[in-house]
């Protein structure tokens, strides 16, 4: 709840698969009003039956974040349907094709550049006018970084590229914030068990050419995280966060 008893809003991007998912799912239970956005309708109606099923209060918006029209009619709704926002959590992203920089398509850098950077550009923009502007004013953005914020893996320049990009965002909006109570943090997430993780658990390039298979964390763990980072009263703000399984080829050598 804010400090007037309204139910707080959250908006999740990526919500219907994966880290999105849970981290909807984690809000709601703790009583957020969640808009979950992503490209596919079918996956964030489901994502919808199932809170309210558990009582939740959730709304679905298909949106594509690469397209500004796309997200401004997204807040839009938000305004409209919800009245204000008070956690932003930026978590669309896609990986491009692990290949040798000089063999990555163009277009395709293109595309992880829209979705990973100019993506979270478009939302934390369009949230950014709204928390301040609203009453109470000010708000939380949190960005979905990665171990890929601090060190790549083979083959994903595009990947590691706009993950660095997000570091720099974040510091950017967390000072551009303060003059209006918008507080912004950075969770760098490793190896949850996701889809789009199940590679790692498969085995997949190391540093020095070998293949092997990495440890996985459940995604429950992150979903924990994300709510702690948004619980927070604005006074306070975690500025950047890693979460990762333990064992993953990290720290140190590997």
């Amino acid at each position: 709840m804010t400090g007037t008893g309204i139910k707080k809003v959250a908006l999740v991007t990526g919500a219907g698969s994966g880290i999105g998912r849970a981290c909807a799912l984690k809000l709601l239970e703790h009583g957020y009003s969640v808009v979950l956005s992503g490209r596919r309708q079918a996956l964030l109606d489901a994502v919808v039956q199932e809170a309210q099923s558990l009582g939740g209060d959730a709304l679905a918006v298909a949106c594509d974040v690469t397209d500004a029209d796309s997200v401004a009619a997204l807040f839009d709704i938000i305004r409209e349907r919800r009245g204000r926002l008070d956690v932003l959590f930026n978590n669309a992203g896609r990986s491009g094709s692990p290949v040798d920089i000089d063999e990555l398509d163009i277009d395709e850098w293109r595309s992880v550049v829209d979705t990973n950077l100019t993506g979270v550009f478009l939302c934390t923009r369009a949230a950014f006018g709204l928390m301040k502007t609203q009453s109470p004013r000010g708000g939380r953005i949190i960005n979905n970084g990665s171990i890929s914020a601090h060190a790549p893996r083979p083959n994903s320049i595009a990947y590691t590229a706009t993950k660095h990009a997000i570091t720099g965002l974040t510091k950017a909006v967390s000072l551009d914030g303060r003059q209006y109570d918008i507080v912004c943090g950075q969770i760098d997430i490793g190896n949850a068990s996701t889809e789009m993780a199940e590679r790692m658990a498969r085995g997949v390039p190391q540093a020095n050419g070998e293949i092997a298979v990495e440890p996985l964390m459940d995604v429950g763990h992150v979903a924990d995280a994300v709510l702690h980072m948004a619980e927070l009263p604005l006074s306070a703000n975690v500025q950047f966060m890693t979460i990762m399984a333990s064992k993953m080829p990290y720290i140190g050598r590997g």
